[in-house]
Formats: C-alpha cells, structure tokens, sequence
C-alpha cells in the first residue's frame, strides 16, 4: 500500500513530467513568445536537448519509486524526500540555469484580444454626430496700427532676424567594447579544476556535449564559453586522465 510519501514523491514527479511537456511545446516559440506565455521567475532559457535529459531522467526515477512501491519499500520514498528537503536547504545555490515548473492554468495569450463589437446605439449616435455640421466663428481682425513713429520702430525689431541658437555640444563618441581575448582569461588553479570535472564526468558514462553545461553549472566554475575552451583545448589530456584513450 502507497505511505503518504510515496503519493506525494509520484504527483511531485507527475506535475514535473507535465511541466517538461509544456517545456519541450514552448521550445519552438521565439524569445518575446516565451517570456509572455507563463509568469516566469528569472531563469536562463532552457534548451531542448536539456528538457530531453529531464524529462528521461524524471521517467526513471518515477519507474524506480513504482517498483519500490511493488516491493513494500516504504523508505524508499521518505529517502528522496529527505534528500530533496536537504539538496535545497544546505547544498543548493542560487542558479538561474534551472527549468521552472509551467502549468497549463498559467499560460497566457500571445495574441491580443478581440475589440468588443460597436453597439446599435453606439452606432446611432456616432451617425447622428457626424451628420451635424460643426458651426465655425469668424475670428475678429484686430484694426490696424496707426502708422507712428513708435509702431515703426517696432514693426523694424520685429523684423529683425532672430540670432541662430547655440548649437549643442557633439554628444562622445561610444567607447568600443572590450573583445573576448581583452578580458582575464581563467586561472592556472580553474583550468586544472575544470579538466579534473571532465574526466571524472566522462568516467560516470557523460556525454562530451553534455560536459560544457554540468559544470559550467557546478559552484567557483569560469563561464560556460570559458568552460567549452578549455575543453576544446585540452580533450586530448581529459581523455587520457579519464583512461577513454
């Protein structure tokens, strides 16, 4: 019979199952479609091959907890809950490379909605607008100036032409930006880290396109572009660590 625990761990993973498919529909939408369509948390958009991975890793677990469940293992579950309950509360750090959970009921529309139709009455009073003509009022002239000295002289300032305005000091020019061989390339003690990653990844049965994203994501790693440099430059030596040569 089905503990507490083991009904809560298989709608966990059911309601995780159903945010992946939403994931893998929402893959094919452009930048501006995907970040109106749910109410996201700041993330890094997820790629395709990535929900793949989630959604086949989440499956296994799922068969895992049914076959313990057949067995009458009724620790199993309150395992995986502890370590979940531990994985956020001591070892997790804050990572925007995450898939957040989508949910049907949240989704939004991508395009705008219909103006409502215009009423008869509506329709009525705009015609009958329209059809009565606006009354215009001549504008009174004021009289002319008598022609003394005084109006002459200032009907000749009038005329005189205005000074042209300063003209606005020329804006600087942008700076250029610095290019990726200007910037701190990693350290000595990083590079070594990051080839130490590798081959102990591809010893666990990793896959060499997987490598870049796993531990760009692990904690004190350089970036990813930085990750996938050091790994394109020295495949040959983590092969040879991780004995795959």
């Amino acid at each position: 019979m089905a503990t507490p625990a083991d009904q809560r761990l298989l709608e966990l993973l059911q309601r995780w199952l159903d945010s992946l498919e939403l994931h893998i529909r929402y893959s094919s939408l452009d930048d501006d479609s995907y970040w109106k369509i749910q109410p996201w948390s700041e993330h890094q958009r997820p790629n395709l091959w990535i929900l793949n991975l989630a959604k086949q890793k989440t499956l296994a677990l799922r068969s895992q907890v049914e076959e313990r469940l057949k067995a009458a293992d009724g620790k199993f579950s309150d395992a995986l809950e502890m370590m979940a309950f531990l994985a956020n509360l001591v070892g997790a750090e804050h990572l925007e490379r995450f898939i957040p959970v989508a949910e049907a009921q949240n989704e939004r529309p991508l395009t705008p909605a219909p103006q409502p139709e215009i009423t008869a009455r509506t329709a009525a009073i705009t015609s009958s607008a329209t059809r009565e003509m606006p009354k215009f009022l001549a504008a009174k002239r004021a009289p002319q100036p008598t022609g003394t000295a005084n109006v002459a002289r200032t009907e000749r300032k009038a005329a005189a032409p205005a000074k042209p305005a300063a003209r606005a000091p020329s804006k600087p020019a942008p700076k250029k930006p610095v290019s990726h061989s200007e910037r701190s390339a990693p350290s000595e003690a990083a590079r070594d880290q990051v080839i130490g990653d590798a081959a102990r990844l591809v010893q666990w049965g990793r896959k060499w396109y997987e490598l870049p994203e796993l531990i760009a994501r692990m904690a004190d790693r350089p970036s990813l572009p930085d990750v996938r440099r050091i790994l394109k430059e020295n495949k040959a030596a983590i092969e040879k660590k991780a004995g795959t040569t």
